[in-house]
């Protein structure tokens, strides 16, 4: 599968979510939420003081953005101003990250648990997946109140929601895998089980199509991963870059958004390096985000 450029010029991609007609993604390291259109119009929709990361919408269209080093959900007005939706410090024990909504407007929010970037500074990637805190998946209700949905995780990271609404497979990106749940009515999770072993790959940001396989953005490596439950590798596409996210969108769903960078590290992105790369999918993007 060849890949092909559809924007750049900015400093991080993160959580890309295709909605009306365009594809919104967070640029952590740029402070900012972009969007673009398959044309490749990409456009500027507000910046904020803190790095943004998971983005969703609520049934009403209130779109909510975390708030990585203020732990905080912050929910987007009709004005265009940013207001506090749930202050999570108290629950998240590292950097707020990557999210999913699910249909109703609940949000399960990770963090990273700890310093990722001064950690592998100091003792290198090898050893912090050897050995670092496990962290928490904040569940969000739609009224802004916040809990712990998941604990004893090993940097909870992309999710996704099934059609039905009754499963969400979650990435643990030092762990190597993916973890299901089932959700139960109020939004608790219940039955964890193993959905993926993807080791020696790690899974970031991620997307599932109708025929139950997840895309993976793999960070140490230039590639994007379809994967089918139980961990069978179904493709793999050379990004250029190491890729951080990915979501399916289009008009049919088969269009492959994969976001890159040099580097997840600090010192390496403080120039507009990044890329948004497309592909054709074998099959259309399903559920959630």
């Amino acid at each position: 599968m060849t890949t092909t450029l559809l924007a750049a010029g900015f400093h991080f991609g993160e959580c890309p979510r295709w909605h009306d007609d365009r594809l919104w993604f967070s640029d952590q390291w740029g402070m900012a939420v972009h969007s673009v259109s398959l044309a490749g119009d990409l456009r500027t929709e507000f910046r904020h003081d803190d790095r943004l990361s998971g983005l969703g919408w609520q049934p009403d269209g209130t779109l909510l953005v975390v708030s990585m080093h203020r732990r905080q959900l912050l929910a987007r007005r009709a004005d265009g101003l940013l207001a506090l939706h749930a202050d999570l410090s108290a629950l998240a024990t590292g950097h707020c990250n990557d999210m999913v909504v699910d249909a109703g407007g609940r949000a399960y929010v990770g963090n990273f648990g700890f310093d990722l970037d001064a950690e592998v500074t100091a003792r290198g990637i090898d050893s912090v997946f050897a050995d670092h805190p496990t962290a928490s998946l904040i569940r969000v209700e739609p009224d802004g109140r916040a809990s712990i949905a998941a604990d004893d995780l090993h940097f909870p990271n992309g999710a996704v929601i099934t059609p039905d609404g009754k499963t969400l497979i979650l990435g643990e990106t030092l762990g190597r895998r993916y973890t299901a749940f089932r959700i139960a009515a109020d939004g608790a999770l219940h039955d964890r089980r193993p959905w993926a072993d993807v080791a020696p790959r790690v899974p970031d940001g991620c997307a599932l199509d109708s025929e139950g396989a997840i895309w993976m953005a793999n960070p140490i490596a230039p590639e994007c991963v379809r994967i089918a439950p139980g961990g069978a590798v179904l493709a793999v596409i050379d990004t250029g870059q190491p890729c951080y996210a990915c979501m399916l969108g289009g008009p049919d769903g088969r269009t492959l958004f994969m976001l890159t960078a040099p580097s997840f590290m600090s010192s390496a992105v403080s120039e507009p390096l990044g890329e948004l790369r497309i592909a054709t999918a074998p099959a259309p993007h399903a559920g959630r985000p």
